[in-house]
């Protein structure tokens, strides 16, 4: 039996009671060289004036760079530094600047794997020259903008279930996501990396999705239901343009504890992030939307203030 996932549920935005650790800045340490004692030299006569010489004009000091290495190993302090089992992966587009935290965890997708269903279907009726059907399109907007999860299973079927999410998967260049047997979608493993991975396949001129079809997809994610906007959305601030999906699921391999994972693209202060954070063993879906929301933004304000 596929797990039950992503049904609507009341919105789990998370209000922190205290003020998330700021990343402390880096300091670059420079070291004053003495400079050598000018060389005599011959007085030369000059003609007296009483025209005071005027004052050398001030010189700012340009602050020192951080190093990308650097502000890496200032995020991965404060990351070990939080409970619970997580990994994040990050693209800034506008930078090119990149960051991976505990990149060998697998986690079950849950319902961030309906964009990629999605994507697997519009590159399958790319191949046969054709738009998406009505009934697909109506499927489509329901498994991403509200989570349903038998517009998901319908979709499933129609892209060949696990052998055509792989076949696309190799297409979008993923290389850790192994699909859920059987019509368990929801049962796929995935790695933060290969998220940004897929995110990338729907921002990037490269991708095997056409224009058209990227827009679809991220317009889809930009028009979630309100109480499915936490997740990474947290990382930027009110008014930044978003495109998510998030995935929450009860595991019964693990007891019973919370799987929850977001992936999107986020518009803030001058850059385009593309993010995803995975997590799971939850004790409540409320402690994995708390964890993911804080995960993101200590990433992506550490990689602005590297950036700056």
């Amino acid at each position: 039996m596929p797990p039950k996932l992503g049904a609507p549920v009341a919105r789990w935005r998370t209000t922190l009671g205290s003020v998330v650790a700021a990343v402390a800045p880096l300091v670059v340490l420079t070291s004053s060289v003495p400079l050598p004692d000018p060389v005599p030299l011959d007085p030369v006569p000059v003609a007296m004036t009483t025209t005071p010489a005027p004052a050398p004009a001030a010189v700012k000091a340009k602050p020192p760079k951080r190093s990308s290495s650097s502000y890496k190993k200032a995020l991965t302090r404060s990351l070990e530094d939080l409970p619970g089992r997580f990994a994040v992966s990050a693209h800034d587009l506008t930078t090119g600047r990149s960051y991976t935290y505990n990149r060998g965890l697998r986690t079950a997708t849950a319902s961030i794997v309906k964009v990629d269903i999605v994507m697997a279907l519009l590159l399958r009726a790319q191949r046969q020259r054709r738009g998406l059907s009505s009934w697909e399109r109506r499927a489509a907007a329901r498994a991403i903008k509200v989570s349903d999860n038998a517009a998901a299973s319908a979709l499933w079927s129609a892209i060949g279930g696990a052998s055509g999410l792989a076949a696309a998967n190799k297409k979008f260049g993923l290389r850790d996501t192994r699909p859920g047997p059987g019509g368990a979608w929801g049962a796929t493993t995935t790695s933060a990396a290969d998220q940004v991975r897929l995110l990338t396949a729907l921002t990037s001129r490269k991708s095997p999705l056409s224009a058209k079809n990227r827009r679809y997809v991220l317009g889809l994610m930009s028009d979630v239901a309100p109480e499915q906007s936490w997740g990474v959305s947290a990382s930027g601030r009110k008014g930044a343009e978003v495109a998510l999906k998030n995935g929450w699921l009860p595991r019964e391999w693990h007891g019973g504890l919370w799987t929850v994972n977001s992936i999107g693209q986020v518009r803030d202060r001058g850059h385009t992030y593309l993010i995803a954070v995975i997590s799971e063993r939850h004790g409540s879906m409320g402690a994995g939307v708390k964890t993911v929301e804080r995960v993101s933004r200590l990433v992506t304000k550490a990689m602005s203030r590297a950036a700056s």
